[in-house]
């Protein structure tokens, strides 16, 4: 986290009220306390459809529970470090085919019951299982079984190495849920081990969660966080500016000035894992032609989007954020030419004119798909901008692949190993980076596993598999007394454990 002025400047006033309540001077008053009986307010955007992130697809599911609600052996911190979590402690055999966890005791639901090595092995079967619908089935692909040998051990065997499986385990596929669970039930009531529970939804409007009274762990310090899930950045400013949230993440950067001289917020910048994926329908039409899909990307300037947006991203050039461990930088691949784009539209014989639909969510800023149709329009291609809820979005593209062209921010980490799968909504057949991904996951070192993935990366960008407009920054305003709130990647994981908050003024 970068803080800016503001951050700074509220910095120095906190440290100044400290100094002179230690000396005792001037009959300066103290900060308050933070109260455990508080409730933050945050704004959110992307609200999910369902409780059930063992069926659903959708960042939003993940941002919301995972952590909160429910936990798995291991998670991972903000700067993407792999930690213990369920598990106290874990050992690999010599072979990489053998993990064994060791859980950490007096384990519990939010129900009060306990937490045991046979709610692992449940869970971990029902996301193998030959009708499991999980959207993360895939990443423990190479587990062969999972056992018990007692309460507090589990033991997971694989029929190949998996140099992800670790990080696997932090994600959905991960989680750990209470044997024998109506499935019928997750939609609506979660029932994890994390510190908070899920109080009341209100849909299109408000999440509740509220303190976990039965965590295992140490109780969070706040009574309760109501997500606000506001899609319009100037109502988003409002509600901030008025003390309707406490907490606005994603705000729009040409708004922030209204924040600016005043010490009551804190304006925090940070690093995400997302990637804005113009993706292509690769599968039909003119954009299974690889040379339209290269004029298109050579037809956009990256850096007059950045700017649009406030100037917090930067260019990538493939599938990998530079929060990944493979990141490297391939924006010499397919740069601003647009001369060149027209080139490549004559020699595949659409010089006189092409015309693309383009589905966007209407989650996102309108400017988005309207810069990007001005961009296209330059070199003669004739783009209609068809902005949509994201529900039509996960049924008419990302299952049905029902389009042309689609702007949608891939919020995931670590998650180039989509394109490696034909069925994918951009319907990408690679036989050489399918091999380099099957490859990538049975590496001996990670080394060996970030080499390979590199390559994945070149090849996808060589192909113009998509093209990658911009890794957004992130800024998130706080209000004063609000501390603990996380301020990277907040749109795919949002871990509110260590939240605390004195009372509004």
């Amino acid at each position: 986290m970068r803080p800016t002025r503001l951050a700074s400047t509220l910095a120095l006033t906190a440290a100044t009220a400290v100094l002179l309540a230690a000396c005792g001077g001037g009959g300066a008053e103290q900060a308050a306390a933070p109260s455990t009986d508080a409730t933050v307010d945050v704004r959110l955007v992307l609200e999910p459809t369902s409780l059930d992130l063992t069926t659903v697809s959708g960042a939003a599911l993940e941002q919301l529970l995972l952590d909160n609600v429910y936990q798995g052996l291991l998670t991972r911190t903000q700067a993407g470090e792999i930690r213990p979590l369920l598990a106290e402690s874990v050992q690999t055999s010599a072979d990489g085919l053998t993990y064994t966890f060791s859980l950490r005791p007096n384990l519990r639901f939010a129900d009060g019951s306990p937490l045991t090595s046979a709610d692992v092995v449940w869970s971990y079967q029902r996301v193998l299982a030959p009708d499991s619908k999980n959207p993360n089935k895939k990443d423990l692909a190479a587990v062969a079984a999972v056992t018990a040998p007692d309460p507090r051990t589990v033991q997971i065997t694989l029929s190949q190495r998996d140099s992800n499986l670790t990080y696997a385990l932090t994600n959905r596929a991960g989680v750990v849920l209470k044997k024998d669970t109506d499935p019928a039930s997750l939609a609506a009531t979660p029932n994890g081990s994390g510190p908070y529970v899920v109080r009341q939804w209100n849909r299109g409007s408000t999440i509740t969660l509220a303190r976990n009274e039965n965590y295992w762990g140490e109780k969070v310090k706040v009574a309760s966080v109501v997500l606000h899930y506001i899609t319009d950045d100037n109502a988003a400013n409002n509600a901030q500016l008025t003390g309707e949230t406490d907490v606005e993440t994603a705000p729009e950067p040409t708004l922030l000035s209204a924040f600016e001289g005043r010490d009551e917020f804190t304006v925090a910048e940070g690093i995400t894992s997302d990637k804005f994926v113009l993706g292509f329908n690769t599968g039909r039409g003119p954009l299974a032609d690889p040379r339209v899909r290269h004029a298109i990307r050579q037809a956009i300037d990256k850096d007059g989007l950045i700017r649009i947006l406030g100037g917090t991203g930067q260019r990538i050039g493939s599938g990998v954020a530079p929060t990944d461990p493979w990141y490297e930088d391939l924006t010499a691949i397919d740069p601003y030419d647009p001369e060149a784009a027209r080139r490549l539209l004559a020699d595949a014989g659409q010089a006189g004119g092409l015309t693309l639909s383009l589905q966007v969510p209407n989650i996102y800023p309108e400017s988005v798909g309207t810069y990007v149709a001005s961009q296209l329009g330059q070199v003669g291609i004739t783009v209609d901008v068809q902005p949509v809820e994201f529900a039509t979005w996960l049924d008419k593209v990302y299952k049905q692949a029902d389009y042309d062209l689609s702007i949608v921010d891939h919020a995931e980490p670590r998650d180039i190993g989509n394109y490696a799968n034909p069925q994918y909504y951009w319907r990408y057949d690679s036989p050489v980076v399918q091999d380099l991904v099957a490859r990538a996951g049975t590496a001996a070192t990670d080394q060996e596993r970030d080499d390979l993935y590199r390559q994945v990366a070149r090849r996808i960008s060589e192909d113009a598999a998509s093209d990658w407009l911009l890794n957004p920054g992130t800024r998130t305003v706080i209000r004063e007394g609000v501390e603990g709130f996380p301020t990277s990647s907040t749109s795919s994981r949002l871990d509110l454990s260590a939240l605390t908050a004195t009372e509004p003024a």
